[in-house]
């Protein structure tokens, strides 16, 4: 009985959810108190709080490569988890290596474990401030804990359920895989209990306050509900628990409480040539804004990306790859603006490079771009597309830049001479410049330059775009490349036109606040002189060459090439560079999931076109809330009076337009259980030119060896498998693994 006792143990601090959860295991991350202790310092408490958040898998624009979405620029590199995918050559020991998030299992239920021992520890805790505060605690921690087990059901499947801390004693010989529908039962009832918290402006709340970005709120309470029951009513994982009409319920609660506490879509037209569309600029806006501009962001918990450089056009300086380059399979999805009818309706041979043309949608296969969906501009860089949005005059003007001596924030200046010395005297050392003396006039590049000596160099530089009538803002910086040692007068340049043009800056006035380092240490020293903003452009418009031969050509060899004639421009801001990003980022939920997951349960329990009340004084239909979406996008409605089988068919590609790239696809093709219908192959477009006009022709990429059955579900880690084994006697892998 002891070795057993001592195996178990190991067990608990070497694996995922065989972690240490004990009072005598666990302690605080210094190291140094107890897990009691720290249950008896309130800022120790908040700070272990603090710790359960860090456990999400992050989406990422990397696994539309492992979809049908697109075929990815390293596909015959070596070594590359796109070749090990395609090629199906990925086992359970190998899969986290291969896999676009790794393998999650264990970092999850480490996020659970911490909810667990949080729960656990604050109900004899007494460190809060008010009851409403110490209930805000506990829904965030049941909130995230449903998160947490949602992320692992949508990889794993069923998985063991686990709501308190492991005693030193535990029996792991009776621990079991929960069902699908049991998790989500555990989910919903975890959600329902951070909702029974005030919405307190201490407690469990609506509002967004200062320092409150990504904070559990009851937004991701309901968005967690909603996915979860989809979900679970879906083919691949249903079971008779939840049926549609369950699903409805849930789904018009959560959209009807979002709707009512102030989320919507986002419909802001663009200025100043920064996107193309609404839908394309929502994607590069950056959504910690208390809600002030973003209101349908939900929860974004993976961070920036930058398109450019890693799914980025070889004409683009800096750029490393290709990346997931969509292929044209999704671009047949995109339907015609006009009609509001698919281009294609189906393929005459095996392959799908016969196209069946639907004459009817207004379709030109010779200008096969022209006319089609807004969000397809936004999404793909195709052959013909524009790059940089806005032309503009021949220009090659200077504005100069000055700033004032003596004692800033954190800073000395001092004039010497022609030059400024600044010396950074604490943390957070800056100082503004003079105003712009006329209007940039929406220049297609701003430059900021000066040159510079430094001693000790000024990591991290950021700038502050401010306007007179405007107060300093968040949403309006960015941080800049490091200003290097140098003893000799060098010139620093900086791009920052995707930042400048995205916060409206540029109009007679506005000035800039200058943060020469982000090193939070006295003695950085810094000296410049002729600061100034160039405006330069060669009066050009750019445009996307992917046929064979162009500039952005098509190639299956190189990596920084297109392997299917298309690059992603979703998430990318044009003016984007090596120096400045201005990328955006997916968000996990956003209320537009909210009306598409209500839509697909509501035409499956009630039908395409009746009205079911939601909450709120609110009454829709599914195909009321898809048009929602359509509107937004400025596509025509569905047709009313569509059937079930016609209507699953729209909503099906409506969703696949909709949250393209999105880490959406990847997920749905599995819970509806047509991974083998999408994915066993891709097919690309190759464009010739000759002379002024192009040669359209479709290929098809070899079969991919990755959607069988066994590619429903990750493996779990085979680590985790044997140990569980050894305990339990139960092999706990997924089918096919």
């Amino acid at each position: 009985m002891k070795k057993k006792y001592i195996i178990y143990l190991l067990m608990i601090v070497a694996t995922g959810f065989f972690t240490a959860c004990s009072d005598k295991l666990d302690i605080d991350p210094d190291g140094r108190i107890s897990i009691d202790e720290v249950f008896t310092d309130r800022y120790e408490t908040m700070g272990y709080l603090n710790s359960c958040y860090s456990h999400c898998p992050g989406p990422y624009m990397d696994r539309a490569s492992v979809c049908d979405e697109a075929e990815d620029g390293d596909d015959n590199t070596s070594g590359s988890r796109y070749t090990a995918w395609y090629t199906g050559a990925v086992d359970a020991s190998s899969f986290a290596g291969y896999s676009v998030d790794g393998s999650p299992w264990t970092g999850l239920y480490q996020g659970i474990r911490k909810c667990n021992v949080f729960l656990d520890k604050l109900e004899t805790s007494d460190v809060y401030d008010s009851e409403d505060e110490k209930q805000c605690w506990s829904a965030e921690a049941h909130t995230l804990r449903a998160l947490y087990y949602l992320q692992l059901i949508k990889r794993y499947g069923g998985v063991p359920i686990f709501d308190k801390p492991f005693a030193i004693d535990h029996d792991f010989s009776a621990d079991k895989k929960s069902t699908f529908s049991d998790v989500v039962e555990f989910i919903l009832a975890d959600c329902d209990s951070a909702l029974m918290a005030p919405d307190t402006e201490n407690g469990f709340h609506w509002e967004v306050y200062n320092n409150e970005y990504a904070k559990m709120n009851p937004a991701i309470v309901y968005a967690i509900k909603s996915e979860a029951v989809t979900y679970a009513a879906s083919t691949l994982w249903s079971d008779g628990k939840y049926s549609w009409e369950d699903a409805t319920k849930i789904n018009g609660k959560a959209l009807s409480e979002c709707l009512s506490h102030g989320y919507e879509l986002f419909k802001n037209e663009p200025v100043d040539n920064s996107a193309q569309n609404a839908y394309a600029l929502y994607f590069i806006t950056n959504s910690n804004d208390q809600r002030s501009i973003d209101k349908e962001t939900i929860y974004q918990c993976g961070g920036q990306m930058a398109v450019w450089k890693y799914a980025g056009l070889p004409t683009t300086e800096g750029m490393d790859k290709s990346g997931p380059c969509p292929t044209q399979d999704l671009v047949d999805c995109y339907e015609m603006a006009a009609t509001g009818e698919s281009p294609i309706t189906g393929y005459s041979d095996a392959n799908h490079v016969n196209p069946i043309i639907n004459a009817s949608s207004g379709y030109d296969p010779a200008n096969p771009y022209e006319g089609r969906d807004p969000r397809f501009y936004a999404s793909i860089y195709y052959n013909g597309a524009p790059i940089n949005l806005v032309a503009g005059d021949s220009r090659d003007d200077t504005y100069e830049l000055t700033v004032g001596s003596g004692q800033v924030n954190m800073a000395t200046v001092t004039s010497i001479d022609d030059y400024i010395e600044l010396v950074a005297t604490g943390g957070d050392p800056y100082l503004s410049t003079s105003g712009l003396t006329e209007n940039l006039n929406n220049p297609p590049s701003i430059i900021l330059k000066f040159e510079y000596k430094s001693s000790t160099g000024c990591p991290g530089p950021q700038i502050f775009y401010g306007a007179p009538a405007n107060a300093w803002s968040g949403s309006k910086q960015e941080t800049i490349h490091d200003i290097p040692v140098t003893t000799d007068w060098a010139t620093y340049t900086a791009n920052i036109s995707a930042t400048a043009g995205s916060a409206g800056w540029g109009s007679q006035g506005d000035n800039l606040r200058f943060d020469f380092t982000n090193a939070a240490v006295a003695g950085r020293v810094l000296d410049i002189k002729n600061m100034r903003i160039e405006v330069i452009s060669d009066g050009t418009l750019r445009t996307v060459q992917s046929y064979v031969g162009g500039d952005d050509g098509i190639s299956q060899t190189n990596r920084t090439h297109t392997h299917t004639g298309y690059y992603q421009r979703k998430f990318n801001n044009w003016q984007s560079s090596e120096s400045t990003n201005g990328d955006g980022a997916i968000r996990l939920f956003r209320l537009a999931e909210l009306y598409m997951n209500f839509a697909e349960s509501a035409y499956q329990s009630n039908g395409t076109d009746e009205k079911i009340t939601i909450g709120s004084g609110i009454s829709m239909s599914a195909r009321d809330a898809v048009n929602a979406i359509r509107e937004r996008a400025g596509m025509p409605d569905f047709p009313a009076g569509l059937s079930s089988e016609d209507f699953q068919k729209k909503y099906r590609n409506e969703r696949r337009v909709e949250f393209a790239f999105e880490d959406h696809r990847f997920f749905d093709v599995r819970r509806w259980n047509i991974l083998k219908e999408t994915d066993k192959f891709v097919t690309g477009m190759e464009i010739t030119k000759e002379n002024d006009s192009f040669n359209y022709t479709r290929f098809k990429f070899d079969d991919r060896n990755c959607y069988s059955d066994k590619w429903l579900r990750y493996p779990i880690d085979q680590s985790e498998v044997d140990k569980v084994l050894n305990a339990t006697g139960v092999n706990w892998q997924n089918i096919g693994w």
